[in-house]
């Protein structure tokens, strides 16, 4: 388990105590310990956090996916599933699953993985389906990137707390067009207000400015 967070690591450890045929090999704090241990010992699941004080979760799972590709990756984290999880399977993570939940469910998804199968919430699976019948494609996408240049351009400063009124001055475009590229971005999230967007968009912006986006 790579996790910065002892009280974090002692409930999951907890949860496991008991559970049979399931042996946590150990911890480590950071991207670089955690590489290492699992190089000198692979497990058959990591559950790796995506906050880390010396890394990216999601470039650790990167990293397992390259030297060690039998090993399953369970991203363990605070962030939302429907700004994470997505781009955690695309990456290469067979599953995500979010503290909020019960700790308990850190088995089910471990065993899952174990299977070759991938783990999500039932509210993330239903998502990813809804989206995937009204694309009429097979193809799951991490939401934010399906936005035009402007759509995303819209989006980043209604997180940021613009008003229509200041976006569109900003960008020098009609107020209806800012709110027709504002109706698009929030139907393509699948969100279903605006009030949704603005926090959903708000949540970006955050993750984002602590590097915590996967963008370099």
């Amino acid at each position: 388990m790579v996790d910065d967070h002892p009280v974090i690591c002692q409930a999951v450890a907890d949860a496991l105590h008991h559970t049979i045929g399931v042996d946590l090999l150990g911890y480590a704090t950071g991207f670089r310990e955690g590489l290492s241990e699992i190089q000198q010992q692979p497990p058959d699941v990591a559950i790796v956090d995506i906050s880390l004080p010396d890394g990216h979760g999601l470039d650790l799972v990167r990293t397992i996916n390259r030297q060690n590709p039998d090993v399953g990756i369970l991203i363990f984290s605070m962030y939302d599933e429907k700004i994470y999880a997505e781009r955690a399977l695309r990456t290469g993570a067979s599953g995500y699953l979010m503290k909020t939940e019960p700790v308990e469910w850190i088995v089910e998804a471990i065993r899952c993985i174990e299977r070759g199968e991938t783990f999500l919430s039932d509210r993330m699976t239903n998502r990813i389906v809804r989206r995937m019948r009204q694309n009429g494609s097979a193809e799951a996408r991490f939401s934010v990137d399906e936005l035009t240049d402007r759509e995303r351009e819209v989006f980043r400063m209604i997180g940021r707390g613009y008003s229509v009124e200041k976006v569109q001055d900003e960008l020098g475009l009609s107020r209806k067009t800012v709110e027709t590229h504002r109706r698009r971005a929030r139907e393509k999230l699948g969100l279903d207000s605006i009030s949704a967007l603005l926090q959903y968009a708000m949540q970006w912006m955050y993750c984002e400015s602590k590097g915590l986006n996967g963008e370099r």
